[in-house]
């Protein structure tokens, strides 16, 4: 039951956590990678030792590519990210770098063209509204039977509330990563976004479907049934959460460069996901229940 007494501490607690990740994100923005805004990257190993960032710099000045990211991974590594390049800059670049740093290796190359990311991030948008607005209609559907005290659709509202909750503060972590250490969100991202939805949506309709049974086979306030349904499953849900977050730590720390960011998004809001379902979406029926009943 303290669960939903102390829900005042959990709703400031999520609300100082939303309006901090909203800022964030509209004062630096994200730092979209080539996946939305077109361009080139390289992957490119130094056999040699890989040298020192600005002296790579400074040496890709000479052929004058635009705006160029060197961002240095592991094993003599380095990720350069250009404006789009044709396969004669391509070769120019390769080039320059053998003959400045000795023997090199190109791991990975991939060019992606303006009008395709600005494509990509349209299809983004409307592939998270159409989710969103499924996710409504499917928990109103499940609700239909359970109408009292709490209509079908407002299990379906606070759904997307915690979902939301649950993707804006990844978003507002990787728009400080992207300003202070040049975190990129690609199409992996946006993925891992969408994971977080449907797992977030999973955790949330567990003890809101405990409630519709409650409600259906026990006595009591509406406080009290949804305090008891909390009891019966936070031990589930953070199990649950508990387990998938050692394996998404582990590839966190062992996949590699490539999948890191996406992993690492993953974690954040599985993590926040798992408060959700019990110190957020939950208690938001009990509060608005009696908002209903002081009017």
């Amino acid at each position: 039951m303290w669960f939903v007494k102390k829900r005042k501490i959990w709703f400031a607690i999520s609300g100082t956590l939303v309006v901090l990740s909203i800022i964030f994100t509209a004062v630096w923005g994200l730092d979209f990678g080539i996946d939305f805004t077109g361009g080139s990257l390289a992957e490119i190993r130094f056999n040699d030792g890989a040298p020192d960032i600005p002296a790579l710099r400074e040496t890709l000045a000479s052929l004058e590519l635009g705006n160029t990211n060197v961002q240095p991974t592991e094993e003599n590594t380095v990720i350069f990210r250009f404006q789009f390049l044709d396969d004669q800059k391509r070769n120019e670049v390769v080039g320059l770098l053998e003959e400045q740093y000795g023997s090199v290796e190109e791991l990975r190359f991939t060019s992606i063209g303006p009008i395709i990311g600005e494509e990509l991030r349209v299809k983004t948008f409307y592939a998270i509204v159409g989710v969103l607005v499924a996710i409504i209609l499917y928990v109103a559907y499940a609700f239909r039977k359970v109408s009292k005290p709490i209509s079908s659709w407002k299990y379906g509202l606070l759904t997307i509330v915690a979902a939301f909750h649950d993707t804006i503060i990844p978003i507002g972590i990787f728009a400080v990563l992207g300003h202070f250490y040049d975190f990129e969100v690609n199409a992996a991202f946006v993925a891992a976004l969408l994971t977080i939805m449907g797992y977030s949506v999973n955790d949330t309709i567990v003890v809101f479907d405990r409630v519709r049974e409650n409600l259906l086979k026990t006595s009591g306030s509406f406080e009290e049934i949804v305090g008891r349904s909390i009891d019966q499953t936070i031990t589930r849900s953070i199990n649950t959460s508990f387990t998938t977050l050692l394996a998404l730590l582990a590839i966190f720390i062992f996949g590699g460069e490539t999948i890191r960011a996406f992993t690492g998004v993953l974690i954040i809001g599985i993590a926040v996901g798992a408060y959700s379902s019990v110190f957020l979406a939950s208690p938001l029926l009990v509060s608005w229940e009696r908002f209903r009943l002081k009017k």
